[in-house]
This record gives C-alpha cells, sequence and structure tokens, in this order.
C-alpha cells in the first residue's frame, strides 16, 4: 500500500475512534435501557415534533401584526369589536380554517406536555445522580433546553395578543423596568416604544418560529450526540456494571418501541385537543391596556413567577433618584437567577464534596440512597409548589372563602418553612427505608409460620429474598452514602450487586 493509502487508512480509523457515529454496526448493536423512566426524554422529544409539525401549519394562516382591524368573523359577541390582526388572524384560525381549533389546540397542549416531559427527565436525572461524570455537559445543556422552552412557550403564548396573553406582556414590561438604572431603556427597547407599542408581537414572532426552535434544535441535536457517544445509565443488577449497558439494542427492539411511543404521544395530544379545551382567547377577546382580567393564570410553567411576585411585599428603595422596585426584582429576576445557578453549579459541587469527579459512574442511585441529595430535590419541588400555589392565591381564596392577606401570610411562611420540614422529612424518610431494606436482606421475608422454641418462646420462620426492584441491591449494604462514597458505591460492577 502506498503511503498515501496508509495515512488516509490511519485517518479514517482516527475519525472511527472519534466519531462512533461512523461505526455503523455497533451504533445498530447500542443497548438502551428498558425501565420507563428512561422515557421522559422521549416525550420530550416526540412533543417538540408535534409542535413543529402544527406550528409549520398555523404560521400560513397567523398575521403576526398589531394594527388595528375591525372584527366581522362568525363569533357574534366580538363582531364590531376593534382589535390586532394577530387577535382577529387567531379568531380566523379557531372559527373559519377547517380544522385550525384543533391544530391550534394541539399546539399548546404539545407546549405545555414538552416542558413538563422535559422537567420530569431532569428531575430523574437529579435523583438518580445521571448528572455525573461524564454527563456534566449533558445535564448543562438539558437545563438550557428547558429555559429556552419556557422562553418558547411565553413568547408563543403572547402572540395571539389576547387580554389573558397582553396581561402577560404588561408583567414583563414590569421586570424589565424594574432592573437598575437600564430597566426603562430595556423595555422601550423591547416594545419599540412606550407600552404597549406597535411592535411586539412582530418582534415575538421571529423570535418564537426561528430564533428559539433554532436553538432548541441544535441543543436537541447535540444532546442526542452526547447520549449515543456516552453510555447510557442504567440501574444496578445482576451483570451490571461500569463497563457495559444491558437493555435493548438499537435495531430493531428500541427502534420499534420508540416508533410506537411516538405514535402514542402524538395521537394522545390530538386526543387531548380535541375533547379538552385550552386557551379560548374568545373569551377573554383583545388585549387593551386599560383592562384586566380577574383571576388570571398563566401557564404551569410560569406560575412559580406569578406566585413570587404576588408573596414578596411591596418593597421600594429610592437611591440617587432612581427607584429600586425589590417587590418586583427580587422575585422576577433575583430568584430566578439564584435558582438556576444553583441548578447549573449542582453536579459540579456535589462531586467535589462527595469526591466522585474522579471517575466516570454510569449506574444510577436509587433516591432512598442518597438521602441529602433527594432530600434537597424534595425541598426544591416543595418550594416551586409553594410558589405556584401562591400564583392562584386570588381564585383559592374565593374559591374557598378565606381572606387573600390571611392565605398570602400563610404560604409567605410556608415558603420558608415548608422546603426545610420537607428536606428533613424526607432524610429521615431514605434513612429509614434504607434501614429497613438492609434488615430484610439480613433477616429474610416472613413466612407466616410461627413456631414455639424449646424455651417457650414463640419465633417466625423467614426465607431468602427473591424478588428485588429495579437497583436494588442483593445484599445488606455496608455504608450510608450520605456523603463520601463508601466502599460498596466504589465497587458498583461486582455482578452480584
Amino acid at each position: 500500500m502506498s503511503r498515501a493509502g496508509r495515512r488516509a487508512e490511519r485517518l479514517v480509523d482516527a475519525a472511527d475512534a472519534r466519531l462512533p457515529v461512523l461505526e455503523g454496526g455497533a451504533l445498530l448493536r447500542k443497548a438502551f435501557p428498558e425501565h420507563w423512566s428512561f422515557l421522559l426524554g422521549e416525550i420530550a422529544l416526540y412533543s417538540l415534533l408535534v409542535l413543529i409539525l402544527t406550528g409549520v401549519w398555523l404560521t400560513f394562516f397567523f398575521q403576526p401584526e398589531m394594527r388595528e382591524v375591525v372584527y366581522a368573523g362568525p363569533y357574534v359577541p366580538l363582531r364590531g369589536v376593534l382589535m390586532s390582526a394577530a387577535f382577529d388572524s387567531t379568531l380566523h384560525i379557531s372559527f373559519d380554517v377547517r380544522g385550525g381549533l384543533l391544530i391550534r389546540q394541539a399546539h399548546h397542549w404539545a407546549a405545555l406536555v414538552f416542558v413538563a416531559a422535559i422537567g420530569l427527565h431532569m428531575l430523574r436525572i437529579f435523583f438518580t445522580g445521571a448528572f455525573r461524570r461524564p454527563r456534566e455537559l449533558n445535564w448543562v445543556i438539558g437545563l438550557t433546553l428547558f429555559v429556552l422552552a419556557l422562553a418558547e412557550g411565553f413568547a408563543g403564548y403572547s402572540l395571539p395578543d389576547d387580554l389573558l396573553s397582553g396581561t402577560g406582556l404588561r408583567i414583563a414590561q414590569g421586570i424589565m423596568a424594574s432592573l437598575p438604572v437600564v430597566g426603562t431603556y430595556v423595555a422601550f427597547f423591547v416594545f419599540g416604544g412606550q407600552y404597549p407599542g406597535h411592535d411586539i408581537i412582530t418582534r415575538l414572532y421571529p423570535v418564537h418560529i426561528l430564533l428559539l426552535p433554532g436553538a432548541l434544535l441544535a441543543l436537541v441535536t447535540v444532546h442526542l450526540i452526547l447520549v449515543f457517544h456516552l453510555k447510557h445509565t442504567q440501574w444496578r443488577g445482576p451483570g451490571r456494571t461500569n463497563r457495559n449497558v444491558l437493555g435493548k439494542p438499537l435495531v430493531p427492539q428500541f427502534t420499534a418501541s420508540s416508533v410506537g411511543l411516538s405514535l402514542c404521544v402524538s395521537g394522545l395530544l390530538v386526543l387531548l385537543s380535541g375533547i379538552a379545551q385550552i386557551n379560548p382567547v374568545w373569551n377573554y377577546g383583545p388585549y387593551r391596556p386599560d383592562v384586566d382580567s380577574t383571576g388570571s393564570q398563566p401557564d404551569w410553567y410560569v406560575g412559580f413567577l406569578e406566585g413570587a411576585l404576588r408573596l414578596v411585599p411591596p418593597w421600594e428603595t429610592n437611591v440617587a433618584g432612581h427607584t429600586l422596585m425589590w417587590n418586583v426584582l427580587l422575585p422576577a429576576v433575583v430568584l430566578p437567577g439564584l435558582l438556576f445557578a444553583v441548578l447549573y453549579a449542582y453536579p459540579f459541587v456535589e462531586q467535589r464534596l462527595t469526591g466522585e469527579w474522579h471517575h466516570e459512574q454510569h449506574l444510577c442511585d436509587r433516591p432512598r440512597e442518597r438521602p441529602v441529595r433527594t432530600g434537597l430535590g424534595v425541598a426544591g419541588t416543595v418550594f416551586y409548589g409553594v410558589l405556584l400555589l401562591a400564583g392562584a392565591n386570588d381564585v383559592i381564596a374565593q374559591s374557598f372563602r378565606i381572606s387573600v392577606n390571611g392565605l398570602t401570610w400563610v404560604l409567605r411562611i410556608a415558603l420558608v418553612a415548608a422546603p426545610v420540614l420537607a428536606f428533613l422529612v424526607t432524610r429521615w424518610l431514605c434513612r429509614a427505608l434504607t434501614e429497613a431494606e438492609r434488615e430484610r436482606l439480613a433477616e429474610g421475608v416472613p413466612t407466616g409460620e410461627i413456631r414455639q422454641s424449646v424455651t417457650g418462646g414463640y419465633e417466625t420462620d423467614h426465607e431468602s429474598v427473591e424478588t428485588f426492584r429495579p437497583g436494588a441491591p442483593r445484599r445488606p449494604l455496608t455504608g450510608t452514602r450520605t456523603g463520601t462514597p463508601s466502599r460498596t458505591h466504589r465497587e458498583p460492577e461486582r455482578p452480584d450487586r
């Protein structure tokens, strides 16, 4: 072989080593775990596909303009009402275009499921420790996808220019204005003039259909490449080690089940869109800056922001002629910033504290085996839940006929006390479950047969444990695994584990 041929062969071999996608046979044999919790990411992916398909269809009929028109469509209660062309085209899609309302509702439902699936997928990764080396980058990418999904959802939610979405834009303008020194300039630039301006819908439209979807698709692509390049995490069990993955091969088993899941997700979203009404903009009417609706609630994924705004007292400070609105700046800017900063940093901080950053971790932890991490996750979830409830404090107070001020104070106290209590209870429960499991493995399962000993006492017969949950140990654990990894955790590749 010539020197040039040998050099080309070496280059191909090097490329195969660095880009495993070029290894066709190995790629087709790649194993995927079978546990249901690993399907959450796929649900998010297929919801995104439904979003793209329905969104492309909607672009043919939606007019992203704020010029005023007089409605003359089939919906009688709004005939003769002055509204924006964006709201008029939304009504046209809903009442005039064949199948338009179904597609619009499928788009909205898919957006909600997309954000929810990403959130649940991230929780699964957090509680099982699947963010550890070498997957820190994928955790960062997944969290960024979640942030972009929130922004994409808010942008799409605001496009119809109805009274409910206009209220959300008004809140967004107030958050921008709360920024010290530059707030008014930022709000003026975004809205193209004094609020509400005439350009915000026109500017949100390309952000919603081009910029954010492009970023989402790019990050999803990188995420999937890393998933294929890195080994999947898996539950502990016989034959499962840090050096292998047991499960269904990509072709044909995983491909068949994945295609089936995509059809189920799409079908359920369409079915939901046909039987469950969502975002009936004709009931809200067109947006007017001088009108606000009672009991207005945003989509669930930004409900925590609404709740934070309602819980912070009306604090303001005047400094050098500038007013700092702490009641807006703290809950809407500082709190989300700190929350996501902690989430981005958590994998690196935990691995430094536990010493796990030295070695790759391919086996999932069960939440009970990491009481501190699980307690922190539950505390964060409770914190989010309190904020979500606070976002509907007026509706809750009216429904249960209680004082909205009293409820607000209860939620303020709960925002501080409930996460701490949740952490303590969760940590205790995890340790209790681990200890009970240790005793069960050591002593066996009671058979229900009681016999009398020669001394006159009574004893219960036990038999060895035969059934195990995914990831459960086959013999008693020797470490608590609450801080620095125990010997049990450092040697997960033993097949009897």
